[in-house]
């Protein structure tokens, strides 16, 4: 599970360098520093993160274009996947 919080930190990580937007490259590293967070500590998002997380990725795909919505959505896909195997409290 921690490989998938890895991978879309990864993916945010190169949304955020291919952002020509300086407010959308700042809105996204946000998320970069959350999921990054998740991956050094023992803490790991529960299904309200995710789905936190989830939407302010959504909204930011929207915002985006080209090489940054792709890596946003293949983020967006991997997160999604992570999401599924956490059991619901």
């Amino acid at each position: 599970m921690a490989q998938e919080l890895t991978q879309v930190r990864d993916e945010l990580e190169k949304a955020a360098e291919t952002a020509d937007d300086d407010g959308l490259r700042e809105d996204i590293r946000e998320h970069v520093d959350a999921f990054e967070d998740y991956t050094v500590s023992d803490h790991e998002p529960d299904h309200a993160l995710m789905d936190e997380h989830l939407n302010g990725v959504r909204q930011l795909s929207e915002r985006a274009e080209g090489d940054t919505e792709a890596h946003l959505e293949s983020a967006l896909e991997t997160a999604e996947e992570y999401r599924e195997g956490i059991d619901q409290a």
